[in-house]
């Protein structure tokens, strides 16, 4: 049976659904995050993929067994008690002797707990340290944190929106953000880190199981907070987890090139399905006319474009005001990037027919090399 308690109370869309409602887009929701394979319940832990999961688990398990035992017992005594030492129908209160100290007793109730909680604590701390100390072995994944997207960047240079592992292999995550308080947290690993603006925090994993794991972030960071969700994906080797994180320039059209940059610096504010989103849907962008929040006329073209990646409080359009809620990404994307983006937007544009209009040609190509050369 499944527990889950929101849908005890008359929902009418899966887990599945309500989570791919609130996902990035062009990310996947693994069904491995919503509910355990062996059981289907989505009330308890998820699966467990990492070497020291499972320690998690059975140290709350224990925990939570013991508080049990004891919940049980005190909630008898208590209603024995209860009963015992109800006052009489009589009204008659008999006064009974009672110790005002019982050496024994408070020696009991000091000792015995502290032969459960003793081990609670060295175990509690023993796992913490497994998981927070690096092997010397282990890789380093540099992990930046943005309202409302995730950059993961490998050793050998590498990079995506969503973060990629090989199983057994130790990796240490060297994470940073860009603006705000943000937190990484992978439940099948059982690992929860902050990250803050200004310094570096890390986390440690040893990923032991294949698969797709939900990954998200759990502080909150403004009101794109809830899509802030990505995945891990854990890999059989080395050259299966280049395959997925190589790209190579050269070897896309330029709006592939565009659709990738939009996946990892963009898809956490702009949604591609016509609703507006933290700012608006870059689907119904490209050569659209419009008003900025100051009234002043508004042509979505390329130098448009460029001039909101780089200052977008320059311009800030009619309902998305009066302040940008968007970073600069002056330094961050280039000018080949800016034209890619700019490509990809045109892509997005419907044609006449209602279909996709493909833009990426030789001309496309040819301007984006143009301008790349020109920096």
């Amino acid at each position: 049976m499944n527990w889950q308690i929101p849908t005890l109370f008359g929902q009418t869309k899966t887990v599945l659904e309500r989570v791919q409602e609130t996902t990035l887009p062009g990310t996947t929701v693994p069904q491995s995050s919503i509910e355990r394979p062996e059981t289907g319940v989505t009330y308890w832990f998820p699966e467990s993929a990492s070497t020291f999961a499972d320690g998690v688990d059975d140290l709350y398990m224990f925990i939570f067994w013991v508080s049990t035992v004891f919940f049980i017992a005190i909630v008898v005594a208590m209603v024995y008690l209860v009963f015992k030492y109800k006052r009489p129908k009589s009204g008659e209160i008999v006064v009974e002797p009672s110790s005002s100290h019982n050496t024994n007793l408070e020696i009991a109730w000091s000792v015995l707990p502290s032969i459960l909680l003793v081990p609670m604590f060295w175990w509690g701390a023993t796992g913490y340290f497994d998981s927070r100390i690096p092997s010397d072995d282990a890789e380093e994944i540099l992990v930046t944190a943005s309202r409302y997207n995730w950059l993961f960047t490998y050793p050998n240079g590498d990079s995506s929106a969503e973060l990629h592992l090989v199983r057994d292999k130790p990796v240490t995550l060297k994470m940073q953000s860009n603006d705000v308080l943000h937190s990484m947290f992978v439940p099948a690993f059982r690992q929860k880190m902050d990250i803050v603006p200004g310094r570096y925090t890390y986390a440690f994993i040893v990923p032991n199981k294949l698969g797709q794991f939900r990954l998200s972030c759990t502080e909150y960071c403004g009101e794109g907070h809830s899509k802030m969700r990505t995945l891990a994906e854990v890999h059989i080797s080395e050259e299966d987890r280049k395959a997925n994180t190589e790209w190579i320039k050269a070897e896309h059209l330029p709006w592939e090139n565009g659709e990738r940059i939009y996946k990892i610096h963009c898809s956490g504010c702009h949604r591609i399905d016509g609703q507006a989103a933290t700012g608006p849907a870059l689907n119904l962008t490209w050569g659209r006319k419009g008003k900025a929040h100051n009234g002043d006329p508004i042509e979505a073209n390329d130098q448009y474009i460029k001039e909101s990646i780089e200052y977008p409080a320059k311009v800030v359009v009619e309902g998305f005001g009066p302040v940008s809620k968007m970073n600069s990404f002056k330094g961050i994307l280039n000018q080949e990037d800016i034209a890619h983006v700019t490509a990809y937007l045109k892509h997005l544009q419907p044609d006449s027919t209602g279909t996709t209009e493909a833009v990426s040609t030789t001309d496309d190509a040819e301007k984006v090399e143009a301008e790349a050369n020109d920096t």
